[in-house]
């Protein structure tokens, strides 16, 4: 990775923690350590990373009530969110996906597999447009700037995470055509991406809900997808 980014790893196992710390910072980052809930919301709060890995079996605060709080703060609701867990159910990928977390990580993991996964974290919220100054496209009174990742719905500025921006502007761009669960994944989350076409219902319905009124223009067609409403 080209880049250096500032990265939050939360575990509450040393091990663990030392292997993050130690593959994250050959790769090129910058890093910083919690291991318990209260720790991570303080230096989420004071370091703002650019991303978190968070894991959910924490002492004192578990790492879903971490999440909750962390989208619930302005100041730390637009960090990317992985987490990282022993459970492998689905049922457990869902409920973090419905707090807002960006992608998820089953241990035991192996470093190249976390280092894909931070690497297509970053890049999603990098808001990289066409290399052009400034790049807006709009839908009705949704104004989206590619180059300054912003969303304005009647000009009052909307908080998105980076996969919902990435899911709006795939809507967006695609003029009133259907996208399917996969078209959305390969742009929104990238071809390369670990996650379920149910993940996408998941984000979209979060989406709708940050749209407020907005989200009715958001038509799911059956068995399909989704478009935007004519």
């Amino acid at each position: 990775m080209s880049e250096k980014h500032l990265i939050l790893a939360v575990d509450d196992e040393a091990d663990i923690l030392k292997l993050l710390e130690f593959n994250l910072k050959k790769a090129g980052h910058d890093v910083v350590t919690a291991m318990d809930g209260p720790e991570a919301l303080e230096s989420a709060k004071s370091k703002k990373p650019d991303l978190i890995l968070l894991d959910v079996m924490l002492p004192n605060m578990e790492g879903t009530e971490v999440l909750k709080r962390l989208k619930k703060d302005s100041n730390t609701e637009s960090i990317p969110v992985i987490m990282l867990t022993a459970k492998g159910e689905e049922v457990d990928k869902i409920v973090g996906f419905e707090l807002g977390a960006d992608d998820y990580i089953t241990k035991p993991f192996s470093p190249r597999e976390m280092l894909l996964r931070v690497k297509a974290v970053l890049g999603r919220a990098g808001g990289r447009g066409d290399g052009e100054s400034s790049q807006e496209v709009s839908y009705k009174d949704i104004i989206l700037n590619r180059s300054k990742h912003k969303v304005y719905y009647k000009d009052n500025e909307l908080s998105l995470t980076a996969t919902e921006f990435n899911m709006l502007l795939a809507l967006i761009t695609s003029k009133g055509n259907v996208l399917s669960r996969d078209a959305m994944l390969n742009k929104a989350w990238g071809e390369d991406s670990y996650v379920t076409p149910r993940t996408v219902d998941t984000h979209m319905r979060r989406l709708r809900e940050k749209l407020g009124e907005a989200g009715d223009y958001i038509e799911t067609v059956r068995g399909v997808g989704y478009r935007l409403k004519d």
